[in-house]
């Protein structure tokens, strides 16, 4: 948990090759950000037939010219992801970035790379299967040696020398909508992250732009409190929890413009978020914008930093009756 003011992340697409990449990692980190992620696909929606490098040799090579901001995958997910190999090349990135390393994980959702390897589990599954997923990854990364088996995985003398650079292990940060996810997200967590509700509905489309985003802000209160709830009945106090806002889950695209930035930020702070992501713009389509608007919010970054999230008190008997 923070215990300063919000921090900053920026999501930066696997989309081109390193000799273009590697400078938009270094200004990542020249800008000040805090963090800095890529997607963990092997490929994505609109952009399935784009050009799109895998994720672990993009986070080490980030890793090997930056020296201070933190790195993570946004995130990983058992839909093509085993987690015994995977707990490998974590540790391989931990060790690569001398602790830097941030574990974005989600059960993984439908679309281009959830059916690549065999048919889409349903939803129920997609669920069961993270859960065993996270608690195999949460031993394979703590322990030396790992024996399991699961409905979904085995281990057999699966061996983590010399393990995590970060103690007990690389942080995970659990990505959850609903309360099965939720559920996870508390039990093993250091963070929480959301892209916040999805908005559907048969006047969806009557909406303005600001009548949308009052909705998704609306939603996403509930969200907290419905992830508060769930700590708590983990014996967790919810304060303790990073939690991490996508931003660019909100109908507006965070960098529209620094007023936007500055207002999504702001709401974030007060819902208790301790950590907000962004999307590095594109030159079209899905977060499409001007790098001119990201220049100005690397600039201001001290300011948005002086933002703090409020944490409701908790009660010590609450917890410990959860």
């Amino acid at each position: 948990m923070t215990d300063g003011g919000v921090r900053f992340g920026i999501v930066l697409l696997p989309q081109e090759r390193w000799s273009g990449a590697r400078e938009k990692w270094l200004r990542a980190e020249e800008y000040g950000f805090d963090h800095a992620w890529t997607y963990d696909h092997l490929a994505w929606r609109t952009l399935a037939d784009e050009p799109w490098f895998a994720t672990v040799p993009l986070l080490a090579a980030a890793a090997a010219v930056t020296t201070r901001i933190k790195l993570g995958t946004w995130v990983a997910s058992p839909n093509f992801r085993h987690p015994v190999p995977f707990a490998k090349d974590v540790m391989g990135l931990d060790d690569i970035s001398d602790g830097r390393l941030l574990l974005g994980i989600g059960a993984g959702g439908t679309g281009v790379d959830a059916e690549v390897m065999g048919p889409a589990p349903t939803a129920r599954v997609r669920t069961q299967r993270f859960a065993e997923f996270t608690a195999l990854l949460d031993r394979l990364l703590t322990d030396p040696v790992t024996e399991h088996v699961g409905e979904f995985y085995e281990a057999h003398g699966a061996r983590m020398y010399p393990g995590c650079v970060q103690s007990p292990r690389v942080p995970f940060v659990v990505a959850a909508n609903g309360p099965r996810a939720m559920a996870l997200a508390a039990r093993y967590g250091e963070g929480w992250t959301t892209f916040g509700p999805t908005l559907a509905g048969e006047d969806l489309e009557e909406l303005s732009p600001g009548q949308a985003q009052e909705r998704w802000w609306a939603g996403l209160a509930r969200m907290v409190e419905q992830f508060e709830e769930a700590a708590r009945d983990e014996g967790r106090d919810p304060r303790t929890i990073d939690r991490y806002l996508n931003l660019d889950g909100a109908p507006v695209y965070s960098l529209d413009s620094y007023p936007t930035l500055a207002e999504g930020a702001e709401r974030a702070a007060a819902l208790g978020f301790t950590d907000v992501v962004v999307h590095w713009p594109r030159a079209d389509g899905i977060y499409a914008g001007s790098e001119a608007v990201l220049d100005e919010v690397a600039a201001r970054l001290p300011e948005l930093r002086a933002l703090r999230p409020h944490l409701a008190e908790v009660a010590v008997s609450e917890v410990a009756q959860a």
